[in-house]
């Protein structure tokens, strides 16, 4: 096999990859094997025909493409390698010549590491924040951590209010049919959440337990659900029960319940001293993401089209994963939202551009400063990662090939490479 490498505009090359005659023959020998056994000829039994009858009948080509999707992978794989190319995204194949007893040629077009120029990356400016942590923030906090601390209670002496959650069943009606989805039994409602479709909470406002209430809607002319919307609907809902939420008295006693500190003082300034770490955290990482975005806005690099295809898949695949953590399939997600794959793809491209972008600096920035890890270093993250699926450290180092190592290295090094350029800059 043979292989010449042309490097084109933006970050792409083409392959040309020669395949010697006997290897495509082999190949098309392959092929028959493969496919004979769906061939009939008259005279023959099925799967027994010849192959140079085949041929006759149905032309020397028949193979042609079987032998070429037998021919093309370890071909490519093996022209990739002994290009030295950085190829970052799935080639666009091509095929030259393909006839037997010749050799097969065949291109592959692809997306390559794209070489970056640095323009300034230390001393970037950035906006100056001061940090501090106001009352109002801090009796926010706490009353978050009241609501999380709270108790339903069972009343039964008025009606509902706004903010009481009410157990109701309902039974859905269009043009005096019930609908899919419609139907619902010991459902928990929290009155004024607008979980349900335009007034229906309101109508369940002044009820007592036990009313049977005819609540009219209209579903919106957006509605997830084509056969619904605009359409006007009735929900024929049973109160079962009211509850509100109790909150926990704010006193020395909730602070010993919810920490470790003995008195409500203490908890408060425990709890300041919190939120403005997490001020600090916060104000790092857009400090962090202003500094980089200013570096990419200095550098020079060409990102190819295909190399951003690439990432926004694999963006959306990682979306998909966290939905199926959360229970609901990507395939939902849309129905729910209106969403379509195309609209997805779009709108994960620009951060996915991002992603490529400071990478690509980064990596930049750890050449340009000769950043390294040592494997001290590597051995340290395979440690944490152990810690974080579960396994023996050892066991998972097995598991790690040269590849990943230099991965993870590469991974550390941009680590460092970050906290050089954010320390390096300049805050005014």
């Amino acid at each position: 096999m043979s292989v010449q490498v042309e490097n084109l505009e933006k970050s792409m090359a083409k392959l040309t990859i020669e395949v010697p005659a006997e290897e495509f023959d082999a190949a098309i020998d392959q092929a028959y094997l493969k496919v004979r056994g769906r061939i009939s000829l008259p005279g023959f039994r099925k799967g027994k025909a010849p192959r140079r009858m085949i041929e006759k009948m149905y032309g020397a080509g028949l193979f042609y493409e079987d032998a070429a999707n037998i021919v093309i992978p370890d071909a490519y794989e093996a022209a990739a390698e002994e290009s030295e190319l950085e190829i970052v995204a799935q080639p666009e194949i091509d095929v030259v010549q393909i006839e037997k007893g010749k050799p097969f040629i065949f291109t592959a077009t692809v997306a390559v590491k794209p070489e970056v120029t640095l323009g300034d990356y230390k001393g970037i400016e950035v906006e100056k924040r001061e940090l501090e942590v106001s009352d109002e923030e801090l009796d926010a906090e706490i009353d978050r951590i009241r609501e999380r601390n709270s108790r339903m209670i069972t009343i039964d002496d008025r009606a509902a209010e706004d903010g009481d959650t009410l157990t109701i069943d309902f039974d859905g009606f269009v043009d005096g049919e019930r609908f899919e989805g419609g139907k619902g039994e010991d459902y928990e409602l929290v009155l004024g959440s607008h979980t349900f479709i335009d007034n229906f909470e309101e109508q369940l406002i002044g009820k007592n337990i036990g009313d049977d209430v005819d609540v009219n809607v209209t579903f919106p002319d957006d509605y997830h659900a084509e056969e619904l919307q605009g359409k006007p609907a009735l929900f024929k809902v049973k109160v079962k029960e009211i509850k509100v939420k109790e909150l926990p008295e704010l006193d020395d006693d909730f602070a010993q319940d919810v920490s470790e500190c003995d008195t409500l003082d203490e908890y408060k300034e425990e709890t300041k001293k919190k939120l403005l770490e997490s001020k600090e955290q916060a104000a790092r990482d857009e400090k962090e993401a202003a500094v980089i975005d200013q570096i990419i806005e200095n550098a020079e690099m060409e990102i190819p089209e295909q190399m951003v295809t690439a990432q926004t898949r694999q963006m959306t695949q990682e979306f998909s994963q966290r939905l199926q953590s959360q229970g609901m399939s990507l395939e939902q997600y849309m129905q729910f939202t209106g969403y379509t794959p195309q609209k997805l793809m779009e709108e994960l491209q620009p951060q996915a551009l991002k992603r490529i972008q400071s990478r690509l600096v980064l990596e930049a920035v750890v050449k340009a400063e000769n950043i390294e890890s040592s494997e001290e270093d590597i051995d340290k993250e395979i440690e944490e990662m152990a810690k974080m699926y579960q396994m023996e450290a050892d066991k998972l180092k097995e598991t790690i090939g040269e590849d990943e190592r230099k991965q993870i290295a590469m991974d550390l090094s941009v680590r460092k490479a970050v906290d050089l350029v954010v320390d390096a800059a300049v805050e005014k």
